[in-house]
């Protein structure tokens, strides 16, 4: 507008822009109406017999009335009729909602048929747009009384698409921990008031840095399995809070992709056995990190089941991408001593532990892993020393579990088909 008003030619008024946009609002107003008038013939026309026409009056301007309304345009259009909306706030008296008026409050349902009668139009239903609580309940027995006067069906929009009552709430099942508390007389070190931020600026540095491993792992995964790439697990965190642990899938699915079961029942993937090698897996949970779940250095987490009896003290702390206790044996140590070790890390966590722990996860990533003796034996006796003896919890009934974070009881070398049913919760969660 500002450049025609200082380019127009000589001769040619400033109001031409102006006259333009009215003429051409005039012209989308035209056709807009001019194809509501011809979808509303088409309406009529497929409507067939006018005489069995249903005439609603819809009480209660709410969404679950206006999504009704917009159904039964879809469904049934021109058989049943939504002709008027009565709702008791007197501010919407006049508008419209889906086309239909509000012509006034629900005390005058009365008024308003006989209104409509004298016009012939019956109407043959109330429908309130919500349950009985929408409406108090003088105001119901008033509704219902008419309705039953008049020979008027009375509904409501719940019980007519299908939705009945809710069950009274259940409480939320508790976590299946052991019977001991989450509070410990031992107090944490200072050092785990910084840790947390330690952890954030690693965890963001680890991401960027390895952007382009996610990227290769993520497409590696994809040809090979296929979507999602991600799997996750429920775990128990800080404070017994539970979280979802995150890893990049390693197993096949039980179901192909036209729904059949995997009948030879191999579900190892060649790249899945690649990535647990080299712990590859592992690197979503950088993203737990960095949202305050888990921590770089730490206990690993447990699912519910798998938590020792004197879990005090490991839920006193963020579980950890790798600990104490995986670089002291992994797979190699039992439930017990892999407890003791944790025990220990979390009484003796400074930044130097920390610093050893992340060289040594490196190292144990190219030369395997190693049961280091000195270290079971100093835990253990710092466990005892300290009066109680982590014994794990009695399973009630036989479910895989992450044999690589929780080995066997056996303190010997887990032979190759025990590291192999490591992935076996992965399907089952994948699949959750």
């Amino acid at each position: 507008m500002v450049l025609f008003t200082f380019t127009r030619l000589e001769g040619i008024p400033r109001s031409i822009p102006v006259m333009q946009g009215l003429v051409l609002a005039a012209g989308l107003l035209l056709t807009r109406g001019v194809l509501r008038l011809l979808a509303k013939d088409d309406q009529q026309a497929e409507a067939g017999d006018h005489s069995a026409v249903e005439h609603i009056i819809m009480i209660g301007s709410s969404r679950l009335t206006s999504l009704y309304i917009k159904l039964l345009q879809a469904h049934a259009p021109g058989q049943r009729e939504v002709i008027a909306i009565l709702d008791n706030n007197q501010t919407l008296l006049g508008r419209t909602m889906c086309g239909v008026p509000i012509v006034g409050a629900s005390n005058q349902l009365d008024a308003v048929i006989e209104e409509f009668a004298v016009h012939g139009i019956r109407a043959d239903r109330a429908i309130i747009g919500g349950d009985e609580s929408l409406l108090p309940a003088a105001a119901l027995n008033e509704i219902c009384d008419i309705c039953a006067r008049r020979d008027i069906l009375l509904s409501f929009v719940p019980n007519l698409i299908g939705l009945e009552p809710l069950p009274a709430p259940r409480p939320a099942a508790p976590l299946t921990l052991p019977d001991a508390a989450v509070q410990s007389p031992y107090r944490l070190s200072r050092y785990f008031r910084y840790k947390r931020l330690i952890d954030f600026i690693s965890a963001l540095l680890a991401i960027v840095l390895l952007s382009p491993v996610f990227a290769i792992v993520s497409i590696l995964v994809l040809f090979d399995l296929g979507l999602p790439v991600v799997f996750w697990q429920k775990r128990i965190g800080r404070n017994g809070r539970s979280f979802l642990l995150y890893k990049f899938r390693t197993l096949h699915a039980p179901f192909d992709r036209n729904g059949q079961p995997n009948d030879n029942g191999d579900y190892h993937s060649w790249i899945g056995k690649f990535l647990r090698r080299l712990r590859l897996d592992e690197l979503p949970q950088l993203f737990n990190v960095l949202v305050g779940e888990m921590s770089l250095i730490g206990p690993r987490p447990l699912l519910p089941e798998d938590q020792p009896k004197n879990c005090n003290l490991r839920l006193m702390v963020r579980p950890g991408i790798t600990g104490w206790a995986q670089i002291n044996g992994g797979n190699l140590i039992t439930t017990e001593e892999k407890g003791a070790l944790d025990d220990w890390y979390i009484q003796n966590a400074s930044f130097w532990p920390d610093l050893r722990i992340a060289l040594f996860t490196l190292i144990f990533l190219f030369k395997g892993e190693r049961r280091f003796e000195q270290a079971v034996r100093e835990a253990n006796a710092l466990q005892q020393a300290n009066g109680h003896s982590k014994m794990p919890v009695e399973r009630e009934r036989s479910e895989p579990r992450d044999t690589r974070d929780l080995p066997s009881q056996r303190p010997a070398k887990l032979p190759v088909t025990a590291r192999a049913k490591a992935d076996e919760p992965q399907r089952l969660s994948w699949l959750d």
